[in-house]
């Protein structure tokens, strides 16, 4: 009906990048040799915004279930204001593809996102980073 459209509560879209080309990150071989199931990849990088400057950390962990398709993901999207001080928290987690869009869900959130739920899509782009749009909305 039309009174749900009236009395939908905002959303909010956040984009982010993950820089997969600075920070840590370590592949952890658990099976035999090269990729396999079981394989851990563990990541710490840093997070920016659409402008591309840091807004705060990209920290997380895949264990790959299907060697070359996808693995499952969670990690934690951190902001912090200019002082260094977390201001607010996104945890995500889901199912990650190799290549192309994945959706995973939001599991929680802190600070000045405390009370949203939603999901984020996640892309590989061409310079090593990861496009993060996050589909937010209050609970």
């Amino acid at each position: 009906p039309l009174s749900a459209c009236i009395n939908s509560p905002p959303t909010l879209t956040l984009v982010t990048f993950a820089d997969g080309t600075r920070g840590l990150k370590t592949p952890v071989d658990t099976g035999a040799p090269g990729p396999s199931q079981g394989d851990l990849f563990v990541f710490a990088q840093p997070l920016m915004d659409q402008d591309r400057q840091d807004i705060g950390h990209n920290n997380g962990y895949c264990v790959t279930t299907q060697p070359g398709v996808h693995s499952q993901c969670q990690w934690t999207l951190m902001f912090v204001d200019t002082a260094g001080q977390i201001t607010g928290t996104l945890v995500v987690g889901g199912q990650e593809y190799e290549t192309g869009l994945s959706t995973v869900a939001l599991l929680g959130s802190t600070g000045k996102y405390a009370g949203f739920t939603g999901h984020m899509t996640s892309e590989p782009m061409p310079d090593g980073t990861f496009k993060q749009t996050l589909y937010l909305a209050p609970r």
